[in-house]
């Protein structure tokens, strides 16, 4: 029996919890400031099934990449038949091995919403062809995620050697562990302005945490804040929010 409900967004998260945290808040305010005048009790209608991120990490290094795709799916498809008819994977560098999850949700009548389409989506929106990516060394530097933005007509500038070791250092040194420092803040700006050197009309935080470090100030281009825009995005195409996402940016 099919009992998924498009109404319901499922959140497959715990990679790392700071950002599923933050996907929840997000979900949870952006559902209140549209609907609160007239239902100020209002939230958003989730399910979340957060993993334990060691284990998650340890197939990451150990390049299991077929387990973690395998993990994605078993756990989305749980989310699926519990009712969520669109499901988000709430971190950037899995969708490296979301493939089977999409396949399988769309088998199940329920959907993936790709964090690398709403990205691609909201830059074009921005009249911005050319994005710089930051995110886990492996968004930045492995074919997957620039290939997505591609299909759909955004063209990727990465950081050079040094950003992306600075970068993600900072993604798992530090946000994952909820570490959030000026220094590193100031840090990688300057893999921002680099960035916008050599051509990048935007930037995509495209590692959830980043944009709980990064400020719209730290970048002289549009910011692409990816798990604001996955929440904003899905909150939409779950009819949530209608009309449209109060607060977008």
């Amino acid at each position: 029996m099919n009992t998924t409900s498009t109404s319901t967004i499922g959140v497959l998260g715990g990679m790392s919890w700071e950002s599923t945290a933050l996907y929840y808040r997000l979900a949870n305010e952006l559902v209140r400031d549209a609907r609160g005048a007239a239902s100020p009790l209002a939230s958003a209608d989730l399910l979340v099934r957060s993993l334990d991120f060691a284990g998650v990490r340890e197939l990451q290094l150990t390049d299991r990449w077929d387990e973690a795709a395998e993990l994605l799916r078993r756990e989305g498809l749980a989310l699926a038949d519990g009712g969520a008819g669109v499901v988000l994977v709430a971190t950037n560098y899995m969708h490296k091995a979301a493939g089977p999850l999409e396949r399988a949700l769309a088998e199940r009548g329920a959907r993936l919403l790709h964090l690398a389409d709403v990205v691609a989506d909201a830059a074009l929106a921005r009249g911005a062809r050319t994005v710089g990516l930051l995110g886990a060394g492996g968004t930045m530097t492995e074919p997957f995620y620039a290939e997505r933005l591609a299909a759909r007509g955004v063209d990727v500038v990465v950081p050079d050697a040094a950003g992306v070791a600075r970068v993600d250092e900072a993604v798992f040194g530090e946000l994952c562990a909820g570490v959030f420092s000026d220094s590193t803040r100031a840090a990688v700006a300057a893999v921002v302005a680099d960035l916008v050197e050599r051509g990048a009309q935007a930037v995509g935080l495209c590692c959830t945490e980043l944009e709980l470090l990064v400020r719209p100030e730290d970048s002289p281009v549009p910011l692409l804040p990816s798990a604001r825009l996955h929440v904003e995005a899905a909150l939409a195409a779950s009819g949530q929010v209608a009309g449209g996402v109060a607060g977008q940016q």
